[in-house]
């Protein structure tokens, strides 16, 4: 099979038979061999109704139903597992993706890309939406170095074997390109048309851009030292113990030192002897030099869980073998 369209349904039962048609009259217009998806993400509305509907009228149809809402990335997730197609295109469900851009998604896909993501250049959305999603993905773009302008748009482009190494789970979806990249794929944008909500209503908040810079500092992690946590983690804990490792001895030279009846020593402040207890700087130097220990044991036995775990999953990603 040519392509399979995966599309997240949550709440939205008066755009999906919109929806359906637009994308067969693409799909006839250009001899598409395709099969379209339809995720029931635990939808309180009609819209499974409407997808069993639509895969009784149409042979191309397949419906996913959840059985409660799991979130975008668990209803990809499952799509990217039933797919069958080489080409694997995700759009959202509100009629917001226009269908009518996916040949220019697969001339670029011909064109040696792995993945494409859709860019939304012009936004028909409150600009309490567009501009923390600017900050967000420049964030993105800068921690992750994978230079897109709009990592957070639903309409993008897969090959499909980018799904037998990479497992979304949390709400990591918006990141594939940048887990993609981190793999060796290559990845690219196109700008798209971004159409306005007909029906329904947003169903992402201010939580959205909670959670996602939380998964930002996940997937940095996941993609710059998923194979070496303790480059990361031994770091930072060598750093804090040393520190710590000073602060103490300079505290105990000091107070061996202040013991001694050397009366030169009273024009540094040492004619009395220090009380170590007394000193708030004790308690940090214990505090750093435990808390680089912590940080050393954790980046141990992230190590061993790593080792394991490249028993099972590689821990590389081959293009061509000949």
């Amino acid at each position: 099979m040519q392509l399979s369209i995966v599309v997240p349904v949550y709440n939205e039962k008066e755009s999906l038979v919109q929806l359906h048609q637009e994308i067969d009259e693409v799909s006839k217009a250009n001899d598409y061999d395709v099969e379209i998806i339809f995720v029931d993400d635990g939808s309180k509305d009609r819209s499974w109704e409407v997808v069993e509907q639509l895969a009784a009228q149409d042979s191309r149809v397949r419906g996913i139903r959840f059985r409660r809402n799991f979130g975008k990335a668990a209803a990809l997730n499952a799509g990217f597992e039933t797919a069958k197609g080489d080409i694997v295109l995700t759009m959202d469900a509100d009629l917001q993706d226009d269908p009518n851009e996916i040949p220019e998604f697969l001339a670029l896909m011909e064109t040696g890309l792995d993945v494409v993501s859709g860019w939304k250049q012009v936004r028909h959305d409150p600009w309490h939406k567009v501009i923390p999603s600017r900050f967000f993905n420049g964030m993105v773009s800068y921690m992750t170095g994978v230079k897109l302008h709009d990592h957070n748009c639903g309409m993008k482009c897969y090959r499909r074997e980018i799904f037998d190494e990479i497992t979304l789970y949390g709400e990591l979806h918006r990141f594939v390109p940048v887990l993609a990249a981190a793999r060796g794929y290559r990845v690219g944008e196109k700008v798209i048309a971004h159409r306005a909500r007909q029906f329904g209503v947003s169903k992402y908040g201010f939580t959205r851009f909670v959670k996602g810079f939380l998964d930002l500092f996940t997937v940095w992690f996941i993609t710059g030292y998923g194979q070496r946590p303790q480059h990361l983690m031994g770091t930072i804990g060598l750093v804090a113990a040393s520190l710590g490792l000073f602060v103490l001895t300079y505290l105990a030279v000091i107070w061996g030192v202040s013991r001694l009846e050397i009366e030169s020593l009273a024009c540094c402040g040492l004619d009395k002897p220090v009380h170590l207890h007394e000193r708030a700087a004790t308690l940090y130097g214990v505090a750093l030099l435990l808390f680089g220990g912590q940080l050393l044991s954790m980046g141990f036995i992230a190590e061993l869980l790593v080792a394991n775990q490249n028993r099972i999953a590689k821990a590389y990603s081959i293009k061509n073998t000949i």
